[in-house]
């Protein structure tokens, strides 16, 4: 992991969702990406590090990883980031699947749309947003020094699902083709499972061949 930044996962709720808290030692700034669920214990990983997030950014808007975002949200009085493709989801039970997965819920609106290329700054942190649909139409990747944090596009051997509301198989298959201009030893932080890299992925996941067909 680069140096100028550390990352705690919190891994949450009944789909064990990745949430990442990312910060710079030096001085505490940071973001929760995809707070998914279990607010009190992304609450207590934060006070553990005396870290200070700066903002909430969702890489897509589906129940399984924005349900804390209200609590985190009115805790530290930090903004929410969403692709503005998913940013309706956030207010509607059925979009966001939480009808779906339990008891329905709606997230705070977002503060902040985002789109590719956006660049999003906390302190000396700066993530490069890419727009990764498929999964879901507003789907995305942040990077940041040689991490990417692939939410539920891209998983260790395999891809997200597409069969939920703003999936689309053939924009997934297009979408892997971003990851052809990142270095192959990038490591890889999805929203669910393990961490892998792109030249593991390049050499072990089906969908890397499949989309050239």
């Amino acid at each position: 992991m680069d140096k100028f930044f550390a990352v705690e996962i919190a891994i949450v709720g009944n789909l064990a969702t990745n949430c990442y808290i990312v910060y710079e030692p030096s001085s505490g700034s940071g973001v929760v990406i995809d707070p998914g669920a279990e607010a009190e214990f992304i609450i207590k990983k934060i006070e553990a590090k005396k870290i200070k997030p700066r903002a909430i950014i969702n890489t897509h808007a589906h129940a399984d990883h924005i349900e804390a975002n209200a609590k985190i949200k009115k805790k530290y009085k930090i903004p929410i980031y969403v692709h503005r493709s998913d940013a309706v989801m956030l207010r509607d039970e059925i979009m966001n699947g939480s009808m779906l997965v339990g008891e329905a819920f709606k997230s705070p609106e977002a503060d902040v749309l985002i789109e590719h290329g956006d660049k999003i700054s906390v302190g000396n942190l700066s993530f490069e947003v890419f727009h990764t649909p498929g999964h879901s139409a507003g789907g995305i990747c942040l990077y940041i020094g040689n991490t990417l944090f692939t939410g539920d596009t891209l998983f260790k051997e395999t891809v997200g699902r597409w069969d939920l509301p703003g999936g689309d198989e053939k924009a997934l298959m297009r979408s892997l083709r971003t990851f052809d201009s990142f270095p192959k030893e990038t490591v890889i932080l999805p929203g669910h499972g393990e961490a892998s890299t792109l030249d593991y992925e390049y050499a072990h996941n089906p969908f890397f061949e499949k989309r050239r067909r």
